[in-house]
C-alpha cells in the first residue's frame, strides 16, 4: 500500500499517512474551499488501511485552525479509526493545541467525548 502525502498550503493541512510508519499526521490550517472533496482521497485511503492496519498506530492532529466543514470530515476520519480500535489493534489520537488556544483545546475535548478511541490531549508550551 502506498503512502498518502500532501504538502500544506495556506488553506489546507499537511497530510502524512505512511502505512509503514506508526504515526499519521494532519497539521496546519484546514479551511479548504470544499472539505469533502479535499478529504475524500484520504478517507478512501483509510478504507484500505483499516483492512490491514499495523498493530499500533498513532494519529497526530496538529491543527492551528479548522472550519466547520473540516470538523465534519475529522469526525468521519475518527469514525474510521474506531474500526481499527474495535478490531483489537492499538490506535491513539494525539490532539495538539497551544497553551493559549482555548478554542483548539475545547475542540479536542469535544472530539474526545464522542470518539471511542484513546484520545490524548497534548498541550504545546510556548
Amino acid at each position: 500500500m502506498d503512502a498518502y502525502y500532501l504538502e500544506a498550503t495556506p488553506k489546507t493541512p499537511k497530510l502524512d499517512f505512511n502505512p509503514d510508519a506508526d504515526t499519521f499526521l494532519i497539521s496546519g490550517r484546514s479551511i479548504p474551499e470544499n472539505s469533502i472533496e479535499f478529504y475524500k482521497p484520504l478517507l478512501d485511503w483509510l478504507d484500505k488501511y483499516i483492512q490491514n492496519p499495523l498493530e499500533s498506530t498513532i494519529f497526530e492532529i496538529k491543527l492551528e485552525y479548522f472550519n466547520t466543514s473540516s470538523s465534519k470530515c475529522l469526525v468521519e476520519i475518527f469514525r474510521k479509526l474506531e474500526k481499527i480500535n474495535a478490531d483489537g489493534k492499538s490506535i491513539t489520537i494525539d490532539w495538539y493545541y497551544e497553551e493559549e488556544d482555548e478554542d483548539m483545546e475545547e475542540s479536542g475535548e469535544d472530539f474526545k467525548q464522542i470518539i471511542k478511541v484513546p484520545f490524548r490531549m497534548v498541550e504545546i508550551k510556548e
